[in-house]
């Protein structure tokens, strides 16, 4: 049985999820990252080179947890957009920002990345987590985040990757077929959802052709860095 839906229905099909999986996203996520995925994103904000008072558009922002901490990068000076597609996610979102020293510089606001709600050459730098795998065409996805990113900006992505060392490879994916759905059926009630994860992740790009995607889109300086194994990776690029 398939869990990944034709492309035509894949945009309603992933809001449905997330609006579903909403209030148990993020203690799932850190059963799934064995409680690595708060230092992935600090990663991610480094990479991106948030600076005080800069303008920083996150796309796929689900819950926020990405957003709070680009917020605390740019400090009271500066400002950031967390843009998702479920208002489920969005909702908690909210609730997680409200015990954020700089909850003020955040706003949170459903849309679509396929066509983005702004004006080119907004940011100052965009970010994705784990978001790339869910739209219906990343390339299409990647234009509109190149568009609204500033000159000189980065463009920076967290998702999933694939592993090529023999042995490893097999375990994990494994474990993310058996393993991963048992726990998003205690975590978030939907084991379904994360069925759909692991066959997302099989079909999504390696970091090495994410990159070549970033070039294509015409970003400079565009480079990959591996975690856990090649199991997920950080893509970026400048324009």
């Amino acid at each position: 049985m398939s869990y990944l839906p034709s492309k035509d229905k894949k945009e309603s099909y992933v809001r449905d999820l997330f609006n579903t999986i909403s209030t148990g996203y993020d203690r799932t996520n850190r059963m799934m990252s064995m409680g690595q995925d708060e230092r992935w994103r600090r990663m991610v904000v480094a990479r991106s080179e948030a600076s005080k008072g800069d303008h920083i558009l996150d796309v796929c922002c689900g819950t926020a947890k990405l957003s709070m901490q680009l917020a605390t990068s740019v400090g009271p000076e500066g400002r950031v957009t967390g843009l998702d597609f479920s208002e489920n996610m969005i909702e908690v979102g909210k609730q997680n920002i409200l015990s954020h020293p700089h909850k003020d510089i955040i706003t949170l606001i459903q849309g679509n990345a396929m066509s983005l709600p702004f004006e080119d050459n907004q940011f100052d730098a965009v970010t994705v987590a784990w978001g790339l795998r869910n739209v219906p065409d990343i390339e299409v996805a990647i234009s509109e985040m190149v568009r609204v990113l500033k000159p000189g900006g980065k463009l920076v992505s967290l998702d999933m990757s694939k592993p090529n060392a023999p042995v490893f490879k097999q375990v994990y994916w494994l474990y993310f077929e058996k393993i991963v759905p048992v726990m998003g059926q205690f975590g978030a009630g939907k084991a379904n959802a994360y069925h759909y994860f692991y066959e997302s992740a099989k079909e999504f790009p390696d970091a090495r052709k994410l990159t070549s995607l970033f070039a294509k889109k015409g970003l400079q300086e565009t480079k990959f860095k591996d975690l856990m194994g090649g199991t997920l990776a950080i893509v970026e690029g400048r324009k």
